[in-house]
């Protein structure tokens, strides 16, 4: 029995041992924080941040030509290689032009005629000049001869029009590049008769160095943007676009805006907006979708939060949670509708100077006492490993 009695009590020695050894740890921990959550947090500051906006547009051939004939008749050779590219004058097609050489021969005979009585009639009047003044004939003779040399200078320069027109008729039987770029397929085939009033051209030229793209963007958006220059809330962006091409790769040279439509879409409720690029290697291609993207403003006040940092209620509506100056964590409903990289742009809810946690957030609740640390730096993750192991024994 006593030593039954003696087992009792030193076990009742070392239960309240350890007792008291873990009310010291507690207090020691509630007195230095240690028990409190260490989290990471960055210091938010005040940036000029891009409103990049984004866009879906497609490509349009800088100019576009179709090759019509301006003259009837059968086509009698192609002259150009179909694909390829053309200059501005170069022959394309030829046309019988029997008929247009002969209209310039007759032309041509028709002035000589002309002239030779243009040469008559004058040399009437020189004859009949003297004559006139020493009154030897009569002076409606000498009207007469007047009248008939001036319409016969007027029959040259009819005849002069006529063979010109003529020629520039036969010079259409040879059909020529308006403009230069890359030749489609050809329609007509030699042998093939046309006709200067017909629907259908012959072939069309597109120039796509440089080359246009052509995008939409609502009304509404539009309107949203000029207010927000015109209030001062925004800054004006760059001109400068770049593109995506359809499989998501990065087009390699940058393009400028051109202007806006002044016309608003009353099928799409859109705006268009016409960028310019640089096309040296033909790899736009004209009616490609691409996606543009540009900086069409800047916000001066805009505070970029790390993505971790950010989570939604179940409305949708976006929080952060501050490290506050006592030690607690201060949730805090914030207004972000975008991202820049691997932030968010927050536009309203943060000031300069707040401490943002991005580290450790799973598990806060407005008011919980936390230690905060900047983002990044060492964390004590569980107990002191001195402590772990004399507990265990």
């Amino acid at each position: 029995m006593p030593e039954k009695r003696s087992l009792l009590l030193a076990g009742a020695l070392w239960a309240a041992t350890l007792s008291l050894g873990a009310c010291s740890d507690q207090a020691d921990e509630s007195k230095t924080g240690r028990g409190a959550p260490q989290v990471g947090f960055v210091v938010a500051k005040v940036e000029a941040v891009p409103v990049t906006t984004s866009l879906g547009g497609r490509t349009v051939a800088f100019e576009t030509s179709e090759v019509r004939p301006q003259v009837n008749g059968l086509i009698r050779r192609r002259l150009f290689t179909e694909g390829g590219f053309v200059r501005a004058g170069q022959p394309l097609y030829q046309i019988d032009a029997s008929l247009y050489q002969a209209a310039v021969d007759q032309a041509a005979a028709n002035l000589a005629s002309a002239r030779a009585s243009a040469q008559a009639a004058e040399e009437r009047v020189r004859r009949f000049a003297p004559l006139a003044k020493m009154q030897a004939i009569a002076e409606q003779d000498y009207t007469d001869a007047l009248a008939e040399a001036r319409v016969a200078r007027a029959a040259v320069a009819q005849n002069n029009a006529a063979l010109e027109t003529a020629r520039i008729t036969l010079r259409y039987a040879t059909i020529t590049a308006p403009i230069s770029g890359r030749i489609g397929r050809s329609l007509a085939t030699p042998g093939a008769l046309v006709s200067a009033s017909q629907a259908t051209p012959l072939a069309v030229i597109q120039q796509t160095d440089p080359i246009y793209v052509d995008m939409q963007q609502s009304s509404a958006e539009l309107t949203t943007l000029r207010q927000a220059l015109e209030s001062g809330g925004v800054a004006a962006g760059s001109t400068s676009v770049r593109l995506r091409l359809e499989d998501g790769s990065a087009y390699g040279f940058a393009g400028t805006v051109q202007f806006s439509d002044i016309t608003v879409s009353e099928a799409t409720g859109t705006v268009t907006l016409r960028a310019r690029f640089p096309n040296p290697k033909g790899v736009l291609l004209p009616g490609m979708f691409v996606t543009a993207l540009f900086d069409q403003a800047i916000n001066p006040r805009a505070i970029l939060v790390p993505q971790a940092a950010l989570q939604r209620d179940f409305d949708g509506s976006a929080f952060v949670y501050l490290a506050g100056t006592d030690n607690k964590a201060i949730r805090r409903k914030v207004t972000a509708d975008r991202t820049v990289g691997a932030n968010w742009v927050v536009t309203d809810g943060l000031k300069a100077g707040e401490r943002v946690i991005t580290q450790g957030v799973g598990n806060l609740k407005q008011g919980a006492p936390i230690t905060a640390v900047p983002a990044n730096s060492v964390q004590r993750v569980g107990a002191p490993a001195a402590k772990t192991a004399e507990k265990s024994q």
